[in-house]
């Protein structure tokens, strides 16, 4: 009877079952906190990783979302392809074909018209109802928003162009300065139409390629920019520091 009782363990054994107890718990925090440190040190990762002009939205939420921002992303290719489409063929008719606007829009109100008027008529002689011309009106609202818009940048624009005339911010007035010389530098080899049509493919065509290739221009962005700042602090300390009133303007910064 002796034999077949189990015996109690002793306190030995208990303290040893107790310490591995404590051992594995521990293991097991310590592994459940590294893999939350994983995903932790991966978004740092990702949060330090430069994005062109500092950006912190994707693309689309930059361009402004909504129709315009899909068209100039070819969400909808079709849509897309037939705006650009349209304007390569208003380029090509005003400028190789040289047509006029008036011209053009007289001619297709002729057409438009005459068109109308010669059906119209025709109904009447084979007694059937007349064709239903729609009433077109033009809602207020999106005119307004956008000439609000306007008037904003127009601002915006002005209040930037007195703050580089008033001598306060040098870099900003060099920059003004080459985008207005390489502005007229381009105003020599095209006209205004020219010049809008290459906009206009610009926007329909960099912003969706650097959607795609983002994460091989960033890095080749933050590089030029970075030696940009280098060749424009070696410039400032060899010939802008030389000039007596921006040395002088620097000295009431600091």
């Amino acid at each position: 009877m002796a034999d077949n009782e189990e015996k109690p363990n002793s306190p030995i054994e208990s303290m040893m079952d107790k310490i591995t107890e404590k051992i594995h718990h521990h293991d097991s925090s310590s592994s459940s906190d590294s893999d939350n440190e994983k995903p932790e040190s991966s978004s740092s990762m990702k949060s330090k990783i430069y994005r062109l002009f500092g950006r912190e939205k994707p693309v689309h939420q930059i361009l402004g979302g909504g129709k315009p921002a899909d068209l100039m992303l070819w969400k909808n290719k079709k849509a897309s392809a037939g705006v650009l489409g349209g304007a390569t063929a208003i380029w090509v008719l005003f400028e190789l074909v040289e047509y006029h606007l008036l011209t053009l829009v007289s001619h297709i109100l002729i057409l438009a018209l005459a068109a109308s008027f010669l059906w119209s008529n025709a109904n009447t002689f084979l007694k059937k109802s007349p064709p239903r011309i729609p009433e077109v009106h033009l809602p207020e609202e999106p005119f307004l928003q956008i000439v609000a818009g306007l008037t904003m940048e127009i601002n915006w624009a002005l209040a930037t162009l007195r703050q580089i005339a008033s001598g306060r911010d040098l870099k900003k007035f060099l920059i003004i300065v080459a985008s207005l010389w390489v502005l007229s530098i381009v105003g020599k080899c095209c006209n205004f139409l020219t010049l809008f049509y290459i906009v206009f493919v610009l926007l329909h065509t960099v912003p969706v390629l650097y959607e795609k290739y983002e994460d091989k221009v960033d890095p080749f962005a933050e590089k030029a920019i970075i030696e940009i700042k280098k060749q424009y602090a070696v410039f400032d300390a060899k010939v802008l520091s030389k000039i007596p009133p921006v040395a002088a303007l620097k000295a009431k910064k600091f």
